[in-house]
């Protein structure tokens, strides 16, 4: 049963679309900012020498990290990452763009971090993303009580140094590893009777009924058939999973399926038809209407989208 919440997390972090884009080692000049547009990802920044300050919609105040702090952003958003805790007329250079006159890189920089970012797939974005703060950070004294995490950080900072043979896909698996470490720490620290995944992890019969929904999205599931699966009446079921969620246990379904799909029209060629009995649609025609509903854009022209954005390496 203790395992069940990790393989959850497994399987959300598959539906959610993510994709590794980028992992770049960035030395911070104090004059000039370092610019991550980020607008459809999520990612994480490990400073490795600070000061570090990141600056971002939201905020009240720059963060201020400082080397061995890590933070997190959790929902896709522009951002800037400065020496100093000033960014009012510093020129900034945007990450993956070289200018041949970018003194990000040089030998002289104050800072320096580490950046891992993945794309997201269009809205609506998982809810457990949603769910969780936009930023999150966990400061180098608190990485000795967590020492699976320390331990492969201090692995991922010596690939990147080496860069030795092999060095990209090392770091790139590393980087799975932390982020996923990082992910189950925000959820463990979610106050329990808040709304959300730590709550959600701790109830055997929610779990339950989610780790159905994921594991069989074209099933044509009724509140009734889910509340017999949890052992709770309707109401009974529908009050706590509100509890644990804050959404309906219908709603949620729709959302499980309709991440399904986006997975389903990125990574096959199966036709609309084939991917609407996929997750649990009588017809294209339906499925259609309710992908557009909810993404904003058919499934035709998110598939035409999502095949023209394979090929950019650098979406941070």
């Amino acid at each position: 049963m203790s395992a069940a919440p990790l393989d959850l997390l497994t399987d959300l972090l598959q539906q959610a679309g993510l994709r590794r884009r980028l992992m770049d080692a960035s030395a911070l000049s104090p004059a000039r900012g370092l610019r991550f547009p980020c607008e459809r990802s999520i990612g994480l920044h490990v400073v490795t020498q600070g000061p570090v300050h990141v600056h971002a919609p939201g905020l009240d105040a720059p963060l201020t990290l400082q080397a061995g702090d890590i933070a997190v952003m959790a929902r896709g958003c522009e951002h800037v990452l400065t020496v100093g805790p000033g960014l009012e007329g510093l020129p900034l250079s945007t990450i993956g763009v070289a200018a041949d006159d970018d003194p990000v890189v040089d030998g002289a920089a104050g800072s320096s971090v580490i950046s891992g970012a993945y794309q997201l797939w269009n809205t609506p974005v998982h809810p457990f993303f949603r769910q969780l703060p936009a930023w999150f950070v966990l400061r180098a004294e608190e990485l000795a009580a967590l020492r699976p995490l320390a331990l492969t950080m201090d692995l991922l900072s010596e690939e990147v140094r080496q860069q030795a043979l092999g060095a990209e896909t090392v770091t790139h698996g590393l980087l799975d590893v932390v982020f996923t470490y990082l992910l189950r720490e925000m959820v463990a620290r979610q106050a329990p009777e808040v709304a959300g995944w730590s709550h959600a992890v701790r109830d055997p019969q929610i779990r339950k009924v989610i780790a159905c929904m994921h594991q069989a999205p074209e099933r044509a599931w009724t509140l009734d058939e889910l509340a017999r699966t949890a052992g709770l009446s309707r109401t009974g079921l529908a009050e706590r999973f509100r509890d644990a969620m804050g959404d309906t246990p219908l709603s949620y379904l729709r959302t499980v399926r309709l991440q399904a799909a986006m997975r389903w029209l990125s990574e096959s060629d199966r036709t609309l038809e084939q991917v609407a009995q996929e997750v649990g649609y009588q017809d294209a025609f339906s499925f259609s209407k309710a992908f557009k509903r909810e993404v904003g854009v058919s499934p035709r022209e998110f598939r035409r989208r999502d095949e023209a954005d394979k090929p950019l390496a650098h979406r941070f």
